[in-house]
């Protein structure tokens, strides 16, 4: 078994007590000396736009800060840009281009006072104001989503204003979003071939075991199920059906279907079926602990879809696994 590295108590309270230091020093030096807005991120709701529906919306909440918190706020304004992934459509060049305003009286009140509400655009509006044909985009492409935060007083701040002490930690405004592009999908088996350079299985969020590749179904009638496939491992800190209980030989592997010529811990295959009728299938990786993880996924008709590259050169995220309905 791998090294597991275990970090003192006392250095973990030295760690905290420093970071609580450095989070209120952040918040004295924004807002009590310099002048400025934020847009702090409360969530995501959703990063993932269907390209056959014009109303799959990008969703974030927000919550907006000035030095008279809040008093200041005017309006969000929505900017785009397309980041073309996918080539063998050509290029299309990344202009960022205005989409709308959301007023702040579409604002209310969060839980220490400050304006709180959802930014949402649409695939249809963002694809309109920046003039795209449907031949210009393609899933896996992905839509940049830029939020600038407008002040009574005229000032404008967005991602070209924001330092790091600004765009992570306390206050957590990147201002840009990543929002990426899909389709209803084909439905049908789904090959996914595992590998592990190191010889003993998937070590994912868990140094010992972890999560697998989730893919979260949009079924007919709008529910959703999540489907998830991942490679056996020894060892015991693996979740669900990927632990084998340290089985010798490892017999338990089977519960995946892992490639038996390997023992298991070098090669694996899963199938993912997508049933006729669903509306959307979003692929996501949870990370590789040691960098030795790689995958390729196939469509139902046998043509590669997509390929994680090297041992570790993927990392944790939605993957832009696309076979879109014909």
């Amino acid at each position: 078994m791998k090294n597991i590295f275990k970090t003192l108590s006392i250095l973990a309270l030295v760690l905290t007590f420093s970071s609580c230091q450095d989070s209120q020093n952040t918040v004295d030096d924004v807002l009590n000396y310099e002048t400025g807005a934020i847009l702090r991120t409360i969530s995501v709701d959703n990063a993932v736009l269907n390209s056959s529906d014009p109303d799959s919306p990008f969703t974030v909440q927000v919550e907006a800060q000035d030095e008279q918190d809040g008093d200041l706020f005017a309006a969000v304004q929505v900017y785009v840009q397309m980041r073309d992934l996918t080539p063998d459509n050509g290029i299309t060049p990344a202009v960022n281009t205005f989409v709308k305003s959301i007023p702040a009286s579409e604002f209310s009140p969060g839980p220490v006072g400050l304006p709180r509400g959802t930014v949402s655009a649409t695939f249809g509006e963002m694809t309109a104001a920046m003039g795209l044909s449907s031949a210009e985009y393609f899933p896996g492409d992905v839509y940049i989503v830029e939020l600038r935060i407008e002040l009574t007083d005229g000032r404008v701040y967005g991602v070209d204003s924001a330092g790091s002490s600004v765009t992570g930690g306390y206050f957590s405004s990147p201002f840009a979003y990543n929002a990426l592009l899909t389709c209803t999908p084909e439905p049908g088996d789904y090959v996914v071939e595992m590998h592990d350079s190191y010889g003993d299985g998937w070590q994912t969020d868990d140094g010992n075991g972890g999560s697998g590749i989730t893919v979260d179904i949009t079924l007919a009638d709008g529910s959703t199920t999540q489907v998830e496939v991942g490679m056996c491992s020894p060892y015991g800190g693996a979740a669900g059906t990927f632990n084998d209980n340290n089985a010798d030989p490892p017999t338990g592997c089977t519960l995946i279907d892992c490639t038996p010529t390997n023992a298991c811990w070098t090669d694996a295959t899963a199938t993912v079926t997508i049933p006729v009728g669903a509306s959307g299938a979003n692929w996501t990786f949870p990370g590789d602990q040691y960098g030795e993880i790689s995958f390729e996924v196939y469509a139902p008709d046998g043509s590669l879809l997509f390929a994680s590259g090297g041992p570790g050169d993927q990392g944790p995220g939605l993957l832009p696994v696309t076979f879109c309905l014909q």
